[in-house]
């Protein structure tokens, strides 16, 4: 990306970036740190983390493995204790899988990793981003929730599991609980988005996503949008966006009671919700949709 007369414009403001080795999630943490944003950089290898930090300039590195929702705790009460502060969360990390697969607390793979981690690390951080700046929240969902249905049910497909078909659900997942966030949260701003079809690592066990991958954007073009979320102005919250356009997602993304029946679903599988006081919506700040 050619450098423009935005260089310092994110100076001063605490981000987190989850999934930020590869990909979409490493172009997003290096351009909010070019702008002067600083930068906190989760991943799951320690030597690759370490490497993306000193290669982008961010200005400390978490690791976890967030498909563990003990982890995903774990690194939330670590990144209280050491930066203190968060005004921007990006919720990146995502990953597709062919066969079903659980994590070691016994969850499948797709359901732990591309919703309950982001759903639980946000609540977590939540109060941090009260007490932020301008606070954003910004999710990665993906065009494939048109195909998503929300099996409440069997949301981990015990049953008949298809690769698709839970990653559809979970990013259809990514959106409702974008859409709840907003309403409820009236003083954070809370967006997801479509990056497009990226030429990455990801889904690389995937035959179907191998062919494609080589016709898709580049990691550079498909973390525009997250960077236009998480630093550019916008004034609306509880959104979707395409291209850094507002755009509309597929009408099951739009079901206010499937978005509320899923936060309860999503509060079950983590734990009791942790009480934050009231807190009204400051001036200037977006209006859930």
């Amino acid at each position: 990306m050619t450098p423009s007369d935005n260089t310092q414009s994110m100076r001063g403001r605490s981000v987190l970036v989850t999934g930020a080795t590869g990909g979409i999630g490493l172009e997003t943490a290096r351009e909010l740190a070019r702008r002067g944003a600083a930068v906190t950089v989760l991943g799951r290898n320690p030597e690759k983390t370490a490497r993306v930090a000193a290669e982008i300039g961010a200005a400390g590195t978490l690791l976890a493995d967030l498909a563990e929702m003990g982890q995903v705790r774990q690194v939330a009460a670590e990144f209280r204790d050491r930066v203190g502060s968060l005004d921007v969360l990006v919720n990146n990390a995502g990953a597709f899988y062919t066969t079903r697969q659980e994590s070691r607390e016994g969850v499948e793979l797709t359901w732990a990793l591309n919703h309950l981690a982001p759903f639980l690390l946000t609540r977590e951080l939540l109060p941090l981003l009260r007490a932020g700046n301008a606070p954003r929240v910004v999710t990665v969902s993906s065009g494939a929730h048109v195909m998503g249905r929300i099996r409440f049910d069997d949301p981990e497909f015990r049953r008949g599991f298809g690769g698709w078909a839970a990653y559809g659900q979970s990013k259809l997942a990514n959106i409702l609980f974008t859409r709840e966030l907003a309403r409820r949260e009236s003083w954070l701003q809370a967006n997801t988005l479509h990056p497009g079809f990226v030429s990455t690592g990801f889904g690389q066990d995937s035959a179907l996503f191998g062919q494609f991958s080589r016709l898709g954007i580049t990691p550079e073009q498909g973390a525009q949008t997250s960077i236009h979320l998480a630093a550019d102005p916008i004034l609306v919250s509880g959104r979707y966006f395409v291209e850094s356009r507002e755009a509309l997602p597929a009408p099951q993304a739009l079901d206010d009671g499937a978005a509320l029946r899923l936060w309860h679903l999503s509060e079950a599988y983590v734990g009791e919700e942790a009480p934050l006081p009231p807190k009204t919506a400051q001036s200037g700040q977006p209006v859930p949709h």
